[in-house]
């Protein structure tokens, strides 16, 4: 695994170490002392995946909140994504900046958010299908939502939502 730092403190890009040969190739996925010796300490307890029919499907800005607060590994298996993490945590130096990039089925890039952001996706092709590692169990009653539109974080978005739930279209603005 190969992993390169972000414009957020803590969150990373996942790239594959690919061993190749005339089969194809082969690459970790996931390893836990990779993402140790990476100043990672992650451990996935659940996994989800996220299947959206249409393209500029929005899902988003979600997280948990304490003690229920969930780091993710999130990475496209079919179709494409632009992913967008947002740093909530009030102590750190890169609070309410935001770091967006393209995850698709092509460059099997993953994303390692922390615990602490804001979460969500646009989905740039029809029939994609995003998979998640967690490190917490999902919680009822515990989720919020940041409006993916907020001026105040002035998130650039690659083009407008055409598909996005109530619930993700009503979370309310910042100020």
């Amino acid at each position: 695994m190969i992993f390169e730092k972000t414009v957020v403190n803590d969150a990373l890009v996942i790239e594959l170490d690919k061993k190749e040969d005339k089969r194809g190739f082969f690459a970790r996925t996931f390893c836990k002392n990779e993402l140790r010796e990476a100043g990672v300490s992650f451990r996935s307890v659940q996994a989800n995946l996220s299947y959206n029919k249409t393209r500029y499907t929005l899902r988003g800005m979600h997280y948990q909140v304490s003690p229920y607060e969930e780091a993710k590994i999130v990475r496209c298996i079919r179709g494409a994504i632009y992913d967008v993490i947002l740093d909530l945590r009030k102590d750190s130096t890169t609070l309410h900046k935001w770091f967006g990039i393209e995850l698709n089925d092509k460059n099997r890039k993953s994303l390692y958010v922390p615990k602490g952001f804001a979460h969500g996706f646009l989905t740039l092709a029809d029939h994609t299908e995003v998979d998640y590692k967690m490190s917490e169990y999902f919680k009822p009653g515990s989720g919020r939502g940041i409006r993916w539109d907020d001026p105040f974080f002035n998130i650039k978005w690659p083009n407008n939502p055409k598909v996005l739930s109530r619930k993700d279209r009503e979370w309310p603005f910042v100020q």
